[in-house]
């Protein structure tokens, strides 16, 4: 073929060299509907069951409470098999289910040097067993953190096996009923149901995944601690940090979505965007005139707005706020080339139109009220 053939060939619908506009249609159409979810922008909230113990409600406030999940460094959502089993049907194989597992998960958490993990995890430990509780001494001290008991420990380096008479017999699980009491009579919670039982220390445990101003929240529902792991210290590890690690049982799962909101510490996602715990000042990068751009976060739109908006908000601040944006924008670009920006911005914004033709509904749709993908989560507690 000549040289004259290929270039009528090209010129009359060839298609030839061309970037490539896979990934930009797929990922970034309808505001980024189907762009995969980055790994570290995640939250959790360890719901303890403070109303219906109110030993722990002594201890955890609601935002203690939140700060627990700020200390989980990995943790795995929920896993799920199902069991199966293939029959015959006149030797034809038929496939049917069985039952649902809900498979355990796991979560490491920072060991911390305010024993904030450590507390979480003896309070659990003391809750359900009694093997924390007897004194050991002298002096006498029960085990809890930091707490001195009066009275003579419990010698546990002893033999008793063939004792006659032992000192203590309370071992092992705590089983009797939340209202009970440990003689048999009325509990700290006597006005409850007495047919309640012992209540979950945690009543359950969200993860919240983010991305584009949206969550997606895992709710595990009564969730028990299967295993748990204290870290190993060592001398090698000159760059390691401590860490616990435990192993999730629960009896099912919710799902939930949302929108993130404007509100901080945030009304949907617990705890996230607390101003005790999150910086929320905004950067210098990010002020109205100090970039770049037209178009873009703190461009000379965001100036022109925010110089209209302290202007008309009238005395003595609005003007020096106007007059710092102005003087900000005015230094940003007193040396760029002002034309060739405003260029590539217009057609940058021209291809993203043509590319997604509908920036963005996806999202307010799902995000409108009663058009939620997945339910709302409950807020009653």
């Amino acid at each position: 073929m000549t040289w004259g053939q290929d270039f009528l060939k090209e010129f009359f619908g060839g298609q030839g060299l061309k970037d490539y506009a896979h990934a930009s249609k797929t990922f970034r159409t309808n505001g980024y509907e189907y762009a995969p979810r980055n790994k570290f922008l995640f939250h959790c909230y360890f719901n303890i069951n403070t109303s219906l113990i109110p030993s722990l409600g002594a201890v955890y406030n609601s935002t203690e409470k939140a700060t627990v999940g700020l200390m989980v460094k990995t943790i795995q959502l929920p896993k799920f098999s199902i069991d199966t089993e293939i029959l015959n049907q006149y030797n034809r194989k038929r496939v049917v289910q069985k039952k649902i597992n809900y498979n355990p998960v796991q979560v490491t958490l920072h060991d911390d040097g305010g024993d904030l993990i450590r507390s979480l995890w003896y309070n659990y430990y003391s809750y359900y067993y009694k093997d924390p509780n007897q004194s050991y001494g002298p002096p006498a001290q029960n085990g809890s953190i930091g707490a001195l008991q009066t009275q003579a420990g419990f010698t546990y380096n002893s033999r008793d096996i063939y004792s006659n008479d032992r000192v203590v017999n309370d071992w092992g699980y705590i089983g009797e009923s939340f209202d009970q009491g440990s003689a048999g009579g009325p509990g700290i919670n006597s006005g409850a149901d007495q047919n309640s039982g012992k209540p979950p220390f945690f009543r359950d445990i969200t993860i919240y995944g983010m991305d584009q101003h949206k969550w997606a929240a895992y709710t595990l529902i009564n969730p028990l601690i299967k295993s748990w792991d204290h870290d190993t210290y060592d001398y090698s590890q000159g760059n390691g940090v401590m860490q616990n690690s435990m192993t999730i049982d629960y009896e099912t799962v919710k799902y939930f979505s949302g929108a993130i909101g404007g509100v901080r510490p945030d009304t949907n996602v617990i705890g996230f965007g607390d101003p005790a715990y999150y910086d929320n000042v905004r950067s210098s990068l990010a002020r109205p005139g100090s970039t770049q751009t037209v178009l873009g976060q703190g461009g000379l739109l965001d100036a022109g707005i925010g110089i209209v908006e302290d202007l008309q908000s009238g005395g003595v601040a609005g003007v020096i706020g106007a007059i710092q944006k102005a003087g900000t924008a005015y230094n940003t670009w007193k040396d760029a080339p002002i034309k060739s920006v405003v260029r590539e911005e217009a057609n940058a914004a021209f291809k993203d139109v043509l590319r997604n033709t509908i920036p963005a509904q996806v999202r307010q749709a799902q995000n409108a009220n009663g058009g939620f993908v997945f339910p709302r989560p409950p807020t009653n507690f």
